[in-house]
């Protein structure tokens, strides 16, 4: 019902605007303004259609037993703009496809998970900006790319062993100019520590986080630090260089906030994670190169009983390193490739390593607002376990 009942608001939203006239392709459905100017909202949606196929490799070499899939893989609707003044903003997104709303468990009381973002940003004091709601944290650089601004059709395995999403909770944002072009930027977060949507919580401790980035040569146009591939085709070279800290006080999740619920005899194990991201973004004249390298820790990585004996969980805890690349030509075609490398502390998890190569082919038809991507990987496992993926995927945003 509750999906019939947001079709319907959708379809009279379109009814009574239908004769107003509309903003450019790619820059929302809607801008409203209020009539005294003290709010505005601009309606946009998107969506992701993916078709992926996947071959094993057998013990003769030869690449077999083939798993096709077909899926809308993102569908979202996004209202963001500000209230009362401008200094006071805010953004609301939502997730309608089956993997957008995945994920549904008793804490968070078994409904689908709708909604991605819902934060308010206040501009409080000069360069100060305050955060409240759920947002994604200020993490490693992919994550915080929007999915639809991606250079090849998803994001690597680096973000999806490590990353740490989005929370509820407060964050702080600021920045200064070292010199005329030197920009810092400065970001913390106090979240509750067990992902999005948690409704049921907080069962273990609160989430520290804190970013620093390093911008030598200033912005980039049209805030392309993140936005996969340089579309913008940067006259001047761009670079930034950051790192974050997350500390994940008594977490009872596999990978910090993400992962599954460590449960034992007693309630749930806890432990302290810690989760290391540093990265870098270049660009120049069509070429763009990211680097990202993540490292988790955990005091006590092995789950336990009151008595001492294991549950079978275990934090996920080493390494991963991911280099992207790639070059634009001036028919807005790009070429791509990507090498991730995914190192598990063996004798903690047991995992193997994991290496991954992948050649991406993308062209622009409106920049990142209308794109056709494709991919090709190919995935080892310990030179033992391979598979090769072919994915190709349509982006549509209003």
């Amino acid at each position: 019902m509750k999906q019939i009942a947001l079709l319907l608001f959708l379809f009279s939203c379109t009814l009574s605007f239908s004769q107003t006239p509309a903003p450019e392709f790619g820059k929302g459905l809607f801008n409203l303004i209020g009539k005294d100017s003290t709010w505005t909202m601009k309606i946009a949606t998107r969506m992701q259609f993916l078709t992926t196929t996947t071959w094993d490799q057998n013990s003769n070499d030869k690449w077999v037993d083939p798993h096709s899939t077909a899926l809308v893989r993102r569908a979202r609707l996004k209202f963001d703009g500000f209230a009362y003044s401008p200094k006071l903003k805010y953004k609301i997104e939502l997730g309608l496809s089956n993997r957008d709303m995945s994920g549904a468990s008793e804490y968070t009381s078994n409904a689908p998970r709708y909604i991605l973002d819902a934060v308010v940003m206040w501009n409080f004091y000069e360069n100060f900006e305050l955060w409240i709601g759920q947002a994604k944290l200020p993490g490693n650089m992919e994550r915080v790319i929007s999915s639809g601004n991606l250079q090849q059709v998803d994001r690597s395995m680096l973000n999806s062993r490590f990353t740490i999403d989005r929370e509820t909770g407060l964050q702080l944002r600021h920045y200064f100019y070292l010199t005329n072009n030197f920009l810092i930027r400065e970001k913390f977060a106090l979240s509750q520590g067990e992902g999005r949507n948690v409704t049921n919580g907080n069962i273990g401790g609160a989430q520290f986080t804190g970013r620093i980035e390093l911008l030598p040569f200033g912005e980039f146009t049209g805030g392309g630090e993140y936005k996969g591939g340089d579309l913008a085709r940067e006259e001047h070279p761009k670079l930034m260089i950051a790192a974050t800290y997350n500390h994940n006080s008594d977490a009872v999740k596999t990978r910090g906030n993400q992962g599954t619920y460590m449960v034992n005899d007693i309630g749930f194990h806890k432990t302290d994670i810690n989760t290391l991201f540093l990265d870098a973004m270049f660009k120049y004249k069509g070429f763009s190169f990211m680097g990202e390298y993540a490292n988790r820790d955990a005091k006590d990585p092995i789950a336990r009983n009151a008595d001492g004996s294991t549950t079978g969980d275990i934090v996920q805890i080493g390494d991963a390193l991911n280099l992207q690349s790639g070059y634009l030509f001036k028919n807005n075609w790009e070429v791509s490739g990507r090498y991730t490398n995914i190192s598990w502390d063996k004798t903690i998890t047991g995992n193997l390593p994991e290496n991954q190569y992948t050649l991406g082919l993308s062209k622009f038809i409106v920049g990142h607002k209308l794109k056709i991507q494709t991919d090709l990987s190919y995935l080892s496992v310990n030179e033992g376990i391979n598979e090769l993926m072919y994915r190709l995927q349509f982006d549509i945003h209003f």
